[in-house]
């Protein structure tokens, strides 16, 4: 219940403007986001990657309304490759990039798709350049068959392009299968959107269960699976799926939202796996941020004290 309350709130314009208003909504975004700028992403990925972890950087905003929004927005993560390029903090995917197909393009009403495909085309190029990965984020239900056709199409030229699978959908687990057949980099997550039952899981337990027949697929085929997710539980059972399918400890990684149990994502790390950290930055973080209250009631406790609490 809780759950879809947040859910519903992420999507309401009026408490947007009363909540990105708060004087002291600030303590809490800066929990989950790195910062507004350039400069604030490039300096919490240094600190990251000095400490031993990997970096997936999101650029935040979504569903844009024109072509130009679009490119602008592909422009910033160009931008963004080249500082990472210049720090040399792209070398060997140290440093990638995480892209929503909506904030470039994906949801025009004229050209989505080719808009949202010649964006991301130009991003892969840059991470190249850079010697990095692009991976692309999935959104609402309603996106899924056109990302994963952007993937596949892009793909062609763009091997080492990745995407998200979300297990509180039940077309997940054939998903996965397809993906590792094909050898893809593959980020598998539980999901942070609302969906009819028709199409997805609404128990805690059976998105979960959903969770570990995806990871069984993905540890099989021959890509590169990216394993989100704080549970301790699931991440026991990872832990233990990749041992009983010999995976190599650099054949896979595990894959964490900053500001969320960081002292596991060390741990895990010192443990000699890796970790990659998603990074969002910008000042459009309202909806990236209510949906991950919607995903953990203690975020939602934390938020109410940062509004009512003064420095």
């Amino acid at each position: 219940m809780l759950r879809r309350m947040m859910l519903a709130i992420s999507a309401s314009d009026r408490i947007r403007e009363v909540v990105t208003t708060a004087p002291y909504a600030r303590d809490m975004v800066a929990r989950f986001v790195a910062g507004t700028g350039l400069d604030d992403a490039l300096r919490v990925t240094r600190q990251l990657i000095e400490s031993g972890l990997l970096v997936t950087l999101d650029h935040l905003g979504e569903h844009t309304t024109d072509p130009e929004q679009a490119a602008a927005a592909a422009d910033e993560y160009i931008t963004l490759l080249g500082r990472l390029a210049e720090a040399g903090r792209a070398r060997r995917g140290a440093a990638e990039v995480s892209v929503k197909p909506t904030a470039v393009g994906l949801g025009l009403s004229e050209h989505g798709e080719k808009t949202a495909a010649e964006n991301i085309a130009r991003i892969c190029a840059a991470a190249r350049a850079a010697g990095t990965t692009v991976t692309l984020d999935m959104e609402e239900h309603e996106m899924v068959e056109a990302v994963l056709r952007i993937h596949r199409e892009l793909r062609e030229e763009f091997a080492d392009l990745g995407c998200v699978i979300q297990s509180y959908l039940r077309r997940s687990e054939a998903d996965c299968a397809a993906l590792a057949a094909s050898g893809a980099r593959v980020r598998l997550c539980k999901g942070a959107y609302d969906a009819p039952e028709q199409v997805a899981f609404t128990s805690r337990r059976d998105i979960d269960r959903c969770y570990v027949r995806c990871l069984r697929r993905l540890l099989a085929g021959p890509g590169y699976p990216m394993l989100a997710t704080h549970d301790p539980r699931l991440i026991e059972i990872a832990g233990a799926q990749t041992i009983l399918a010999g995976r190599p400890v650099d054949s896979f990684e595990y894959q964490m939202l900053y500001g969320i149990r960081p002292a596991e994502q060390r741990r895990l790390a010192a443990l000699g796996a890796r970790v990659r950290v998603y990074v969002p930055y910008g000042s459009d973080w309202y909806g990236y941020l209510t949906r991950r209250l919607a995903e953990r009631p203690g975020n939602l406790a934390f938020f109410l004290r940062s509004l009512a609490t003064r420095r």
